[in-house]
C-alpha cells in the first residue's frame, strides 16, 4: 500500500489570491466614434493636400478646367515645376529662407534656452514679477509703427537682421521651455552643485539632456515660423536679393490674379493657364521641406508641450 503524501498548507496560513483589477474596457460605440473622428480629421488634412499635389502635375489646360478629376486625364506633366525652378527669384528666395531659418532658429534657441533657465530657477529673486512682465508682452502689442521706428533707428532697415532680431524670442515658446526646465527634479541640481557644478554645467549636462522632447518641439515651432514668415520682410526689406521665398510666392499669386482680371489677352497666349499651374507647384515646393521634417519630430509634440501639466 502506497503512502499518499498530501501537501498541506501550514496551519494558520491562508492562501490569498490577489484581486485582479479590471480595467474599464472601451465600448464598441466609443471605439467606433474615436476612429470616425480620426478619419474625419485625416480627411480634412489629406484631401486638400492631395488636390494641390495632383493638380500640380497636370497640364496647364487641365489644371484650369471647370471640372476637377482625381487623376490626370491628359497624363502627368511637370511643365509647372520646370517654370518655377527656372525662375531665378524662386531659387534666390529659397536660399534666403534657408538662411533666415538656420540662423534665426539658432538665435531663437540660444536666447530662449538662456531665458527659460533663468526663469525656472527657484532661487531667483523677483521671478514672479519678471515672468508676469514677459507674459504681458504676449498679449499686448504696441503696433506696427513703433516696431518699424525701432528697426529704422537701430540701423537694421533693409538688412537681414531686421528679419531675425525683432523675433529673437517667442513668449509662448519661452513659457513652454521654462515649464519643462522647472519640472526637472531639484535633487539633481543640488547634487551637482555639491560636486562643484556651476549654472552652465547644470544647464548643459543636466537640464538640456532631460528636455530633449521640449527642445525638439520648440525648434519645430521656430522653423515653421521662419519658413512661413513674409510680412516682416515686406515691411523691413526693399532689396529683392534679400526677399524670402514667401514674398516671391506672394508676387506670383498677385500676378496670377492680375492676369485673370486682364481677361482675353492673357488667356489667348496661355499665360493665365500656366500661372494657375504655377500657383499649385509653388505651394508644393514651399511646403515640401516642412512636410519632410515634421514626421520625424511629431512624436515629441505631446510629450514636449504637455510636460509639466501633470503633477505628481
Amino acid at each position: 500500500m502506497e503512502n499518499v503524501i498530501e501537501n498541506k498548507a501550514p496551519v494558520g496560513a491562508e492562501q490569498q489570491t490577489p484581486a485582479k483589477k479590471k480595467k474599464p474596457a472601451k465600448t464598441i460605440a466609443a471605439a467606433v466614434l474615436d476612429h470616425m473622428i480620426v478619419i474625419l480629421f485625416a480627411t480634412f488634412i489629406v484631401v486638400p493636400l492631395y488636390i494641390v499635389v495632383i493638380t500640380s502635375v497636370k497640364t496647364s489646360v487641365e489644371a484650369n478646367g471647370t471640372h476637377f478629376y482625381w487623376w490626370p486625364q491628359q497624363g502627368f506633366s511637370v511643365e509647372g515645376y520646370k517654370t518655377v525652378l527656372q525662375n531665378k527669384n524662386i531659387l534666390t528666395g529659397y536660399m534666403n529662407t534657408l538662411f533666415y531659418l538656420v540662423v534665426g532658429t539658432a538665435i531663437n534657441m540660444v536666447l530662449t534656452i538662456l531665458g527659460a533657465y533663468v526663469l525656472s530657477r527657484r532661487r531667483m529673486m523677483l521671478k514672479g514679477p519678471l515672468t508676469l512682465l514677459i507674459v504681458f508682452t504676449m498679449y499686448m502689442d504696441f503696433g506696427l509703427i513703433p516696431a518699424f521706428l525701432n528697426v529704422r533707428d537701430l540701423g537694421l532697415y533693409d538688412s537681414r537682421w531686421a528679419i531675425l532680431l525683432p523675433v529673437a524670442i517667442n513668449t509662448y515658446n519661452l513659457i513652454v521651455m521654462r515649464t519643462a526646465f522647472a519640472s526637472v527634479p531639484a535633487a539633481l541640481e543640488e547634487s551637482a552643485m555639491i560636486d562643484g557644478a556651476n549654472d552652465f554645467t547644470i544647464l548643459f549636462k543636466i537640464i538640456l539632456p532631460l528636455s530633449k522632447a521640449t527642445l525638439a518641439v520648440v525648434v519645430l515651432f521656430y522653423v515653421v515660423e521662419h519658413w512661413n514668415s513674409w510680412f516682416s520682410a515686406s515691411i523691413y526689406l526693399r532689396d529683392r536679393e534679400r526677399f524670402p521665398l514667401q514674398l516671391f510666392l506672394r508676387e506670383i499669386l498677385i500676378s496670377s490674379s492680375s492676369s485673370t482680371a486682364a481677361g482675353e489677352a492673357s488667356s489667348v497666349d496661355g499665360v493665365m493657364y500656366l500661372e494657375e499651374l504655377i500657383k499649385y507647384c509653388s505651394i508644393v515646393i514651399s511646403t515640401l521641406p516642412i512636410l519632410c521634417v515634421y514626421p520625424f519630430v511629431q512624436k515629441y509634440f505631446i510629450s514636449g508641450v504637455m510636460l509639466g501639466s501633470v503633477k505628481e
